[in-house]
């Protein structure tokens, strides 16, 4: 029941605690789905060490209990807050089969046990760039049009995804 409750009254951003009880400003954080207006899905890969959307990064992904713990995953990301945090989708490869929350991706070089993964589009993060612990893969730009309409139809965000080529999507 507990854990019903918790994700119907989700606040608008879970901190994790430092050093001294001090919320860490660079922590990767769950928040709730921003507005339609608030983000525009992006497709912009760069190898450049940063995390840009249409990557799938790992990062330091909070449990849903919220208690502090959690566990180094992949997430892709989708689109940029600001200078300093993107948004992202986290990723498992726990099969979801049948499960209207998450979308299957298949595998890719981000597992390097070459599973196939899903992509969480019911939970939202904000990873900050230096919460990034390192640059997995690039998601090639099918399978993230893919998610990315799933996530147009379901939050009403806007994509604007360059194909190679020059056409936009």
């Amino acid at each position: 029941m507990a854990g019903v409750l918790g994700r119907l009254f989700r606040p608008r951003a879970t901190l994790v605690v430092g050093g001294g009880g001090r919320p860490r400003a660079d922590a990767t954080v769950e928040v709730r789905p921003p507005r339609a207006s608030e983000l525009r899905i992006t497709y912009e890969p760069r190898r450049d060490d940063e995390p840009d959307a249409g990557e799938i990064v790992w990062t330091w992904v909070p449990f849903e209990e919220r208690d502090g713990r959690g566990k180094d995953r992949p997430v892709l990301v989708i689109g940029r807050r600001d200078a300093d945090r993107v948004y992202a989708l986290k990723l498992t490869s726990i099969p979801q089969d049948g499960d209207r929350d998450h979308l299957e991706l298949g595998s890719g070089p981000w597992d390097a046990r070459g599973r196939p993964s899903w992509v969480d589009v019911d939970q939202v993060y904000l990873v900050h760039r230096r919460g990034m612990r390192r640059e997995g893969a690039v998601l090639d730009v099918d399978r993230f049009t893919r998610v990315a309409a799933a996530l147009s139809r379901r939050y009403g965000w806007q994509m604007a995804i360059q194909v190679p080529g020059g056409d936009e999507a």
